[in-house]
């Protein structure tokens, strides 16, 4: 299985230790020659992956210093060859396109069954990418629907640039005065970008256009 010529070295990052005990658990089970590291939160996933030459990293949605989706692009600078497995609970339905268009190589929910979970790694291993039928399913609808890679692309140019300054910190009157234009007018494009977004506050909002920026 393994195509190297020395142990496969693995990145287990999840801030719950039984999580990661248990992939070691089934890397165990796969009796794959490995070296496994740990990592609990998002800085010392980037300081593992700066000072050991880690081969595939099964990584978590949320720790307790963010969102991995932020430094996926950071770990494929520090190691472009590195091969990274979402691992998580989130719904892969709405967010696992997000997660691959950022650069990981796979996606694979928290609830599937362990023998899934060996596939995709073997999966990892042979090929450096798995792919799900549920995010086959959704990629195939991306080609004709972009709007599922990046939600920002259902909006006007007017609607990002007002988007952007929310995220900014600006107000509805700010807003209206730097771009001249009448402050209900804002008030109803907030309203309208809410609606496309699927989205309820600012703090959506600003999470939604740092993670698809």
């Amino acid at each position: 299985m393994n195509q190297l010529d020395r142990p496969i070295t693995f990145l287990l990052a999840d801030d719950h230790s039984l999580i990661r005990q248990g992939i070691v658990f089934l890397l165990e089970e796969m009796e794959l020659e490995c070296e496994i590291f740990h990592a609990s939160t998002l800085q010392k996933i980037l300081e593992s992956i700066q000072s050991n030459p880690i081969d595939i990293a099964i990584i978590d949605a949320h720790f307790p210093d963010g969102n991995s989706l932020s430094i996926l692009s950071d770990i494929k600078n520090i190691r472009p060859e590195i091969k990274i497995l979402i691992f998580s609970g989130i719904d892969e339905n709405t967010q696992s396109l997000k997660f691959i268009n950022a650069g990981a190589n796979g996606f694979l929910s928290k609830l599937s069954e362990e023998e899934d979970v060996k596939y995709a790694i073997s999966k990892m291993i042979k090929t450096g990418e798995y792919i799900s039928p549920v995010t086959q399913a959704l990629l195939m609808n991306s080609i004709r629907n972009r709007n599922l890679i990046n939600p920002l692309f259902s909006l006007t140019d007017r609607e990002l640039q007002i988007a952007e300054m929310y995220a900014e910190g600006y107000g509805n009157l700010e807003i209206a005065n730097k771009l001249d234009i009448k402050q209900n007018t804002v008030s109803t494009l907030k309203k309208r970008i809410f609606e496309k977004l699927n989205i309820e506050n600012i703090v959506e909002l600003i999470d939604l256009i740092k993670n698809h920026y």
